[in-house]
């Protein structure tokens, strides 16, 4: 009453005052008052925020961001299906803002924002295609190492271009489900924690490498980013008109596994897929050393059809049912 009789406006005060922060304070307390509670798949929204967002407009008054400015977003991000990712993980944090009347936020800026058209992809390299690539990869440096490292293991490109040597243990790397802000490790994709056998020729390659800390780093000891990229530079060097993405290494991988008869189970395993994949930790080592059978097997014979070898030696044989 005594502010407004020297007259103030102590409601419309208390109402500037919520309309203020910006979008990095609005998306960090999104995921500690809601998304950590509400949403199992937090942390992969978390880090696209992060890596794409955060940037360019983590400093802006949140309430001010428009849609104009999501549309800028949208044609940043190289990778659609990426930048249809992105908004959407955006378009959470102002929906929820907007519902429990955090931030002064009026309108989702991402409201009506066109995304990408994204066809479904099943590319896989074929066996003519095979020697290119992997001749490219050996003239690509580091980035080309990582390529090598995913088609060989059939693992995510993130989860490969983070690759710590703490967790590699004998020829066994293990994959922490968390984030370790510490390290630089980001977590895995579905939050499981993922134990996977490095075959023969990934294992050569990180002794030539002799990594301490991110096995395939940078200049500056970070991990090696250009991945992407380089498989681009690598596309057009080939006149390569389907385009190849890191990502179809790994489908050629697990393509490679169900090709060799060990089944859909055995590719889900390996790589990770929650759908039908193993998640207790028991299971994980009584399938230990199966899974290292096959990724020695499909190692041998990807590199076969890579370098002109053949593999025949290294056939093992189906069981029956």
């Amino acid at each position: 009453m005594l502010d407004v009789a020297r007259g103030k406006d102590p409601q419309a005060e208390r109402m500037a005052k919520r309309s203020q922060g910006t979008f990095a304070e609005l998306a960090d307390r999104y995921v500690n008052e809601y998304a950590k509670k509400k949403n199992r798949s937090w942390k992969q929204a978390d880090y696209l925020i992060r890596k794409h967002v955060l940037g360019p407009f983590g400093k802006l008054q949140a309430a001010n961001i428009t849609r104009d400015d999501m549309k800028a977003l949208m044609g940043r991000i190289e990778a659609r299906v990426v930048a249809n990712q992105t908004i959407a993980a955006t378009s959470a944090i102002f929906s929820w803002a907007m519902r429990e009347g955090v931030g002064g936020i009026q309108i989702n800026p991402c409201a009506k924002v066109e995304l990408n058209d994204t066809a479904s992809r099943e590319r896989v390299l074929s066996d003519s295609e095979l020697p290119l690539f992997w001749a490219a990869f050996n003239r690509a440096g580091m980035a080309g190492a990582v390529l090598k490292t995913i088609l060989l293991t059939g693992q995510r490109r993130g989860e490969v271009v983070h690759m710590r040597t703490e967790h590699i243990d004998g020829n066994f790397w293990t994959m922490p489900g968390s984030p370790d802000r510490k390290l630089g490790w980001p977590g895995t994709k579905n939050g499981d924690t993922h134990m996977v056998w490095l075959p023969k020729p990934v294992q050569e390659l990180l002794i030539e490498l002799n990594s301490d800390g991110f096995v395939f780093a940078g200049p500056r000891g970070g991990p090696v980013w250009q991945v992407n990229s380089v498989m681009r530079d690598i596309c057009a060097e080939l006149r390569i008109n389907n385009k190849v993405t890191p990502h179809d290494l790994r489908r050629t991988h697990g393509t490679c596994i169900a090709k060799l008869g060990f089944g859909r189970d055995a590719m889900n395993r390996i790589q990770n897929h929650r759908d039908g994949g193993i998640a207790s930790v028991y299971d994980r080592h009584e399938y230990a050393a199966e899974n290292q059978m096959i990724m020695e097997r499909v190692a041998a014979h990807i590199l076969s059809i890579a370098e002109g070898k053949d593999d025949s030696a290294n056939v093992v044989p189906l069981r029956a049912g």
